[in-house]
């Protein structure tokens, strides 16, 4: 399949901007990976899925989450353009995770399986570069995750939220209010404080 066509060229676009990509990198691709669709609301995984593949969010918004008896609690979300998959162990490389990924918008979405990245990493010096690359970014986010749910005050993780690249007012409150570690109530309060402040700011 021509590359000016392919249904990749979102994810060659996004990882080539680490390194540059051979014709056969990309070949290998084009054999191994799908486009797939999913629903708004629907799981793209679950505990009870085969852990295999990690995905590239050509478009749409994703959750991650986790189950605490009948809580969900938020761990991340994606508003696209981005690789994403659930906890794996790198080492043990389970075939299930505890962490649930769901579509809170329709979404399009490359499956990328771990099969074809181990592949990569063995056969394509330029997989190892871009996968550094790749590690780094998604350490930071990770970081950046771990200090927010650290701040004490529920007004401070949430500005601390709003300095972020993410797009909140894509997000469900509901999600929003168990990402941060507070009740539904307490954001929608802490969001009436905000814009009100905001608005006097700007009057």
């Amino acid at each position: 399949m021509p590359y000016s066509t392919s249904f990749l060229r979102p994810f060659f676009d996004y990882i080539e901007q680490f390194y540059p990509l051979s014709g056969a990198f990309k070949a290998e691709h084009e054999k191994s990976c799908k486009l797939i669709h999913v629903k708004k609301n629907k799981y793209i995984l679950s505990p009870i899925d085969s852990n295999a593949s990690l995905y590239f969010l050509v478009h749409g918004l994703v959750r991650g989450f986790v189950r605490d008896g009948k809580n969900d609690i938020s761990t991340w979300f994606s508003c696209g353009n981005e690789l994403i998959g659930a906890i794996r162990h790198p080492v043990q490389q389970p075939n299930h995770s505890i962490e649930y990924l769901q579509a809170l918008e329709e979404c399009q979405l490359i499956c990328i399986p771990y099969t074809l990245i181990d592949s990569m990493y063995a056969n394509y010096p330029e997989a190892n570069l871009i996968g550094r690359k790749l590690l780094a970014l998604h350490y930071y986010a990770a970081s950046e995750r771990s200090i927010l749910a650290r701040i004490p005050k529920a007004m401070s993780r949430y500005r601390k939220l709003q300095e972020s690249d993410l797009d909140i007012n894509r997000i469900p409150q509901r999600y929003l209010a168990s990402y941060l570690g507070m009740r539904l109530e307490t954001l929608s309060r802490i969001r009436n404080k905000v814009s009100a402040l905001d608005y006097r700011l700007c009057s």
